[in-house]
């Protein structure tokens, strides 16, 4: 007699590795391609900057978009701010014609930097061109610089800021990368909140190993940079807590007043909007609206191979409608660089000149 038996699953599954928080900075360059820096800024500008946000972040407003036939909205609150100047040039108009697109729609112009902002933005930006001068091994795609040797110039420039103010413990962000077009360091003023890395596994690796998620716990007054392979490789989120923190800054809004006590955290993420991608360079696509740079995070291979692609994304604003349109990103036929690869290249191809001329003269 045949017993009956549960048939074998049609698929093999791979479990789960477990969670891992990430306690302290050694931890989260093991793990993962991110630096955590701790008390980046001084005390009393940390303060003044937070006390900065905090005001003008309660007339920030909540962005809304179309997500599967329906309108969302975010669960925090939303500004933008533009530096005077690119960073690369003195040219402080150069933001005027720039048209700043957010989940497909126009934005109204963004605040330039306060001065808080803009100290800060200096030291982040000398910290920032430090930890990549640092690093073991650069992609192809990077921008240069002022040249991968060069140790002068700044290779990391922060001219575009995006804020996100987070209320409370269930104020949130769910999982998402960043379109590759803005990328930049995120920076951490406030209470205590979790920030959460979650793998995306490649097709080729999905049948030995499952995605793993990192929790970062952020404190006041931190910065994490997200080095390059970190968006094609990772999703990130700030969840809802059980619990929080309240954050009292060291300083007093008014010196000799009161050390108020506070429980919203005000994230910054300052980005270089790079030369070769400034918004007149994107391509539009049929709809009339800037598309938008994605990575083929599937078939990555640590950042190192894989292609990134333009993408129509009017369907966030119109109607959930979109146009569809789609092409590979080219950086050589659409003049971008100069990137780490290309001054590679170049330099390659320099020296192997040199060589030959050096032979033909002995000769």
């Amino acid at each position: 007699m045949a017993v009956l038996k549960q048939p074998p699953p049609s698929k093999k599954t791979t479990p789960r590795k477990p969670t891992l928080i990430l306690t302290n900075p050694q931890m989260v360059a093991e793990h993962t391609p991110c630096t955590m820096h701790l008390s980046i800024l001084p005390l009393q500008l940390a303060s003044k900057l937070f006390y900065s946000l905090e005001q003008s972040s309660r007339d920030w407003q909540r962005n809304k978009w179309w997500l599967f036939d329906r309108l969302v909205e975010s669960p925090h609150r939303t500004a933008f701010f533009v530096r005077k100047t690119d960073g690369v040039s003195d040219d402080e108009t150069w933001h005027e014609s720039a048209q700043y697109w957010y989940n497909g729609r126009k934005t109204d112009p963004p605040d330039v930097f306060s001065s808080e902002m803009e100290e800060a933005c200096e030291i982040i930006e000398r910290l920032v061109t430090d930890e990549i001068r640092r690093r073991p091994y650069r992609y192809p795609l990077e921008w240069a610089g002022g040249g991968v040797d060069s140790t002068n110039d700044l290779i990391w420039r922060a001219n575009v800021a995006a804020s996100n103010r987070y209320e409370g413990r269930n104020e949130s962000v769910g999982w998402h990368s960043d379109h590759m077009t803005y990328l930049g360091p995120h920076c951490t003023i406030g209470t205590r909140r979790m920030f959460s890395l979650r793998e995306t596994v490649p097709l080729h690796e999905t049948e030995i190993r499952g995605a793993q998620t990192f929790n970062i716990p952020l404190p006041h007054n931190s910065l994490v940079i997200m080095h390059a392979s970190c968006q094609e490789r990772f999703k990130h989120s700030v969840p809802p807590q059980s619990a929080m923190d309240v954050y009292r800054p060291t300083h007093p809004r008014i010196p000799g007043g009161p050390i108020e006590p506070f429980n919203c955290r005000i994230n910054i993420t300052f980005r270089f909007y790079r030369p070769d991608f400034k918004p007149p360079s994107i391509p539009l696509c049929k709809c009339g609206i800037p598309t938008v740079l994605r990575p083929d995070m599937k078939n990555q291979r640590d950042g190192q191979e894989g292609k990134y692609w333009w993408t129509c994304f009017a369907g966030a604003q119109n109607d959930g409608k979109s146009c569809g349109m789609w092409k590979v990103m080219d950086m050589e036929a659409e003049g971008r660089g100069p990137t780490v690869g290309s001054m590679q290249q170049t330099g390659a191809s320099s020296s192997s000149s040199s060589t030959e001329q050096l032979q033909n003269t002995r000769r």
